[in-house]
């Protein structure tokens, strides 16, 4: 057994599975504040690498620049999506809402191809350095990266979410609207600056998924790869979408060294993902972490 590699591979997924844990947080977010699954959260994730790409490249912005006027803009989108297109379906049946955000994503994602085109591009190099070395093996700066961002995230969202004052407004609504509303919170505007996060946060990791793999639309079949890790932790856990992504990051990675090793299947880090997905929805449909509530529509 090739045990250099395989350490090489888990360390990956280590690393992929935070950046994971991340977007299956923005699902979480969405969900807990408004009951909605968010199909088009893989686009989210495109629409931000582009926008980064283009500042980059086209007006030749430094990289830290880039990449705060695209949290702004991706913030401001969010905000925008919400007030146009999602705040009119409040009191509409959720399976209703859903269709909407399915139709969302493949509307956002013709909208992309469109104006960037369908040709994967190289993201502009960030780092002077190809890899650092730790602990005898090779990891892309970009990883690293995206890895103590990711931690800084959830970190963020746990401080968010026990001890702000918007946190606690966000966790009254999606206990319940009505009695939120009856206290006074806004519950447009919390619906507003969930999907404003999500979109931010999305943003941040197609961002660093397009500087280690480059910029296509192939970015947005991430949203559907951390499905299974939501679904696995739990819809409505925070908790749940960060032990989720990594168990996801790590799975895919173990499976890849497993067929290039033995099965010589193919395509398993691919699929992989799904087959739990199927496996947890049968043996325990509300996840790990999540409520023992489950709604069929």
């Amino acid at each position: 057994m090739n045990g250099e590699l395989l350490f090489q591979l888990l360390l990956n997924g280590v690393i992929v599975g935070t950046l994971y844990g991340v977007v299956a947080m923005c699902f979480v977010l969405i969900y807990k504040s408004t009951q909605v699954v968010n199909f088009a959260q893989g686009e989210f994730l495109l629409i931000g690498a582009w926008v980064c790409f283009s500042l980059l490249t086209d007006f030749q912005l430094p990289f830290v620049l880039g990449f705060l006027f695209t949290l702004v803009f991706m913030m401001a989108f969010g905000v925008l999506l919400q007030v146009v297109v999602l705040r009119p379906m409040i009191g509409e049946p959720i399976i209703s809402v859903i269709m909407v955000t399915i139709g969302l994503s493949i509307f956002l994602r013709a909208l992309v191809n469109w104006v960037f085109g369908q040709s994967a591009r190289s993201f502009p190099k960030i780092f002077e350095a190809e890899s650092v070395t730790i602990a005898g093996l090779n990891v892309e700066p970009a990883y690293l990266m995206s890895f103590a961002i990711s931690i800084i995230i959830m970190i963020g969202f746990y401080y968010f979410f026990r001890y702000s004052r918007h946190g606690l407004a966000m966790r009254a609504t999606a206990f319940d609207q009505q009695a939120a509303q009856s206290l006074g919170i806004s519950v447009k505007r919390v619906f507003a600056m969930a999907w404003a996060i999500s979109a931010m946060v999305s943003a941040l990791a197609g961002v660093v998924m397009g500087m280690v793999n480059g910029v296509s639309s192939a970015l947005s079949f991430v949203g559907i790869k951390v499905f299974p890790a939501v679904i696995l932790g739990g819809l409505d856990s925070i908790i749940g979408a960060i032990v989720g992504g990594l168990i996801i990051g790590v799975l895919e990675n173990g499976a890849e060294f497993v067929d290039g090793q033995y099965l010589h299947w193919g395509n398993m880090l691919t699929i992989a993902p799904f087959w739990v997905l199927i496996a947890i929805l049968v043996i325990k449909p509300y996840g790990l972490f999540g409520t023992k509530k489950i709604e069929r529509v």
